[in-house]
């Protein structure tokens, strides 16, 4: 587990959902609620790869996005 205390290199290829100042981050960075980012770990793990790969595959009705939307997959 992080400790935000420590200043050195944190694991960044894991999403700690333990940490709200690391879920909070990786829900803006991939775009996502924290309810989908949970949903997405819960599913596949904890790999931000993985979490990744699972939300370019997930199709969210427009009306549960939040205000920071993904791109739509190119054709």
């Amino acid at each position: 587990m992080d400790d935000p205390k420590k200043r050195d290199v944190r694991d960044r290829s894991k999403i700690n959902m333990h940490q709200g100042i690391e879920v909070k981050s990786w829900a803006k960075k991939l775009g996502v609620s924290k309810q989908e980012l949970q949903k997405a770990v819960d599913k596949v793990g904890n790999s931000a790869a993985s979490v990744r790969k699972e939300l370019a595959t997930t199709e969210v009705p427009d009306e549960q996005r939040n205000d920071c939307r993904r791109s739509p997959p190119e054709d």
